[in-house]
């Protein structure tokens, strides 16, 4: 077997086993589905060319939604972002949707999710990561680039909002 096929064969067992993670934190970034797919394709790619940068100091689950989260900023901040922000806002097109982006939806409406998805960036970040994602407080202060303090303060202002949200939720469903 070739180094290229090795490669090939590696990745196909990284998609398997987190593609999805991939995908759901992308489409927690984003809040959209299309591009969710695009920014997962992107991560891949970025995985394929970049193998051999793989440092073994971070579990691999860390290493990819690292990479996820930087390429999500990178779409964020360009014309492209912008130009499907502003296409939403006249209308989604019609296309079938994928088993994967259905399963996704049906997870962001539950009522917890729909909360979370509420959430200012930095606060949604920290909890799709921590709870979702299982990652440990030292592991998401190293993939933000913050201290473990940070992290505790950020869960703990995410989950005061998160309560206010549910309080306002459910006040709201009692009228």
């Amino acid at each position: 077997m070739t180094d290229h096929a090795d490669k090939k064969a590696l990745l196909s067992d990284l998609m398997t086993a987190y593609g999805r993670e991939v995908w759901n934190y992308a489409y927690s970034i984003t809040r959209k589905r299309e591009m969710a797919d695009d920014i997962t394709q992107e991560v891949f790619i970025k995985v394929f060319k970049n193998l051999h940068g793989f440092r073994s100091d971070a579990s691999v689950k860390t290493w990819l939604l690292t990479i996820t989260r930087n390429t999500a900023i990178d779409f964020q901040r360009s014309a492209f972002f912008r130009k499907v922000t502003l296409t939403d806002w006249v209308g989604e097109t019609g296309e079938r949707r994928s088993a994967e982006q259905e399963v996704m939806e049906n997870i962001a409406l539950s009522d917890m999710w729909k909360l979370v998805l509420q959430l200012p960036a930095k606060y949604r970040e920290v909890i799709i990561l921590y709870a979702h994602n299982q990652l440990t407080l030292k592991e998401i202060a190293d993939m933000l680039d913050v201290t473990e303090g940070t992290v505790k303060s950020r869960m703990f202002h995410a989950r005061k909002k998160l309560s206010k949200l549910k309080e306002k939720n459910d006040h709201g469903s009692n009228r």
